[in-house]
């Protein structure tokens, strides 16, 4: 351990750095200048961070995920294996494009599976989940589900993670219905939603 923190032999941290009390960094990954990591962070095999890039507490970055400048990552966000991010639409190799870099903010709690891409100049909102494989090309709701390619909304999850509302199935516990508004209890956590039309929001939250 030095400062607290862990970094493997193998990996590579560039100066000026921040990494919080607790954090790990595995084999392989490259953490570049004027980055700053939270604390208990783990970060996998063979990633790359940075630079300019900031990353709150509790996050935890699988295996081959590059963080590239323009992008930051809430607290207690989760970055599945392999899932890409970009800051430029437009790239080309023998055009310079850095001063078009777009800002990409995943908020906290949200996790993206594996093998997803999320297209830059997005937010990902707060608890929100991305499936696996999904190309995000538009901004997502706290506590959304997105899937597919491009990705669309479709469903809501819990704080907890677990889908309550799937294609338009309520997969949690009914408790109440009134005119278009339905309040949903998490059978996991037993946190309370509001799903009104388009709008799920919680009433109370266990965890």
């Amino acid at each position: 351990m030095t400062n607290h923190y862990f970094v493997h032999e193998s990996s590579y941290v560039d100066e000026p750095v921040e990494i919080g009390k607790g954090t790990k960094i595995w084999h392989f990954s490259h953490i570049l200048s004027n980055t700053k990591i939270g604390e208990n962070c783990i970060i996998g095999q063979n990633c790359m961070i940075g630079p300019d890039v900031k990353i709150g507490d509790g996050c935890k970055i699988q295996n081959n995920v590059s963080i590239y400048k323009g992008v930051e990552l809430e607290d207690y966000v989760f970055c599945g294996p392999s899932c890409v991010f970009t800051n430029v639409l437009t790239p080309r190799a023998f055009i310079e494009r850095k001063h078009e870099f777009k800002k990409t903010l995943v908020r906290t709690g949200a996790t993206i599976g594996a093998n997803a891409t999320i297209v830059c100049g997005n937010t990902i909102g707060k608890y929100a989940m991305i499936g696996a494989g999904a190309v995000v090309v538009s901004d997502v709701e706290d506590y959304a589900l997105y899937t597919g390619v491009p990705a669309k909304r479709t469903g809501w999850v819990c704080k907890c993670g677990v889908v309550l509302v799937n294609k338009n199935k309520i997969k949690g516990n009914i408790i109440e219905k009134k005119d278009s508004e339905i309040k949903i209890s998490c059978p996991n956590c037993s946190s309370i939603y509001i799903l009104n039309n388009d709008k799920f929001y919680p009433v109370e939250e266990k965890i």
